[in-house]
């Protein structure tokens, strides 16, 4: 994946400013955007989905121009051609986990068709969710909500796989195993990813490239090829990157 991406954005909540002034280039499958909370990390990964208009720059995915403020391009998120997964998984609670998984695929005003459904029930079966897919969100478990969520992001068998810190809602032992699915989830579809997390761990499970943000900005683009064979471990670098944020 050629991935490249210069935007700049002003945010105001109240009296509270904010500039995100974010900038890299990758040609990796697998990116982390990695930083403490408010840095400017899900800002970013939102405007790569079209869920945030930046003021200004461009984003570009395998050369196809996505946003260009210059040239006043502006493709709508339906049109991108990627999946989000949000950090609280977003599902719909009044849908069961097979209508979730199918809304993506749904035309507007219409009903499924035959290549649909069974593309629905194809996932349903990948994702281990049989037992549960007439059953709402309120009646799952963290983890499987979490794969309902990736399925339907999946559905529409997107380009791009955009991950907005899929793991935070989850508690240790169950956020280890669903690490472990998700690498299995990736190799299955062979989707390039882009992730927003602020653990360490998570960046060296994932990561083939990693944007440190702070404050707003890129601070460092790290590539985790650097590190195979050396005494510097990825997540010592980082969480220093980290601690450096709050001093």
């Amino acid at each position: 994946m050629k991935f490249e991406l210069d935007i700049t954005k002003h945010m105001r909540s109240g009296g509270d400013e904010f500039l995100l002034r974010s900038e890299f280039f990758s040609t990796d499958r697998a990116l982390v955007l990695f930083g403490p909370s408010g840095s400017g990390k899900t800002l970013t990964l939102r405007s790569i989905a079209g869920m945030l208009t930046p003021d200004k720059g461009y984003i570009k995915i395998n050369g196809d121009v996505i946003f260009d403020s210059k040239a006043n391009i502006n493709v709508p998120t339906r049109c991108r051609d990627v999946g989000y997964v949000f950090q609280d998984y977003a599902l719909f609670p009044h849908l069961t986990v097979r209508e979730n998984i199918g809304f993506g695929l749904k035309p507007l005003f219409s009903r499924l068709g035959h290549k649909e459904k069974q593309h629905v029930e194809e996932l349903i079966d990948v994702f281990g969710l049989e037992k549960i897919a007439g059953q709402r969100p309120i009646a799952l478990s963290g983890g499987q909500q979490q794969r309902t969520a990736l399925a339907r992001a999946l559905a529409p068998s997107p380009k791009l796989l955009l991950l907005d810190e899929p793991f935070s809602a989850l508690d240790q032992p169950l956020r280890i195993r669903m690490r472990n699915e998700l690498t299995k989830v990736l190799e299955t579809f062979d989707i390039p990813m882009i992730m927003v997390t602020h653990d360490a761990d998570e960046v060296e499970a994932f990561a083939e490239t990693i944007v440190v943000y702070h404050n707003g900005s890129v601070a460092n683009v790290y590539s985790a090829c650097d590190f195979v064979g050396s005494d510097q471990r990825l997540a010592e670098t980082l969480r220093h990157q980290v601690s450096l944020a709050y001093e």
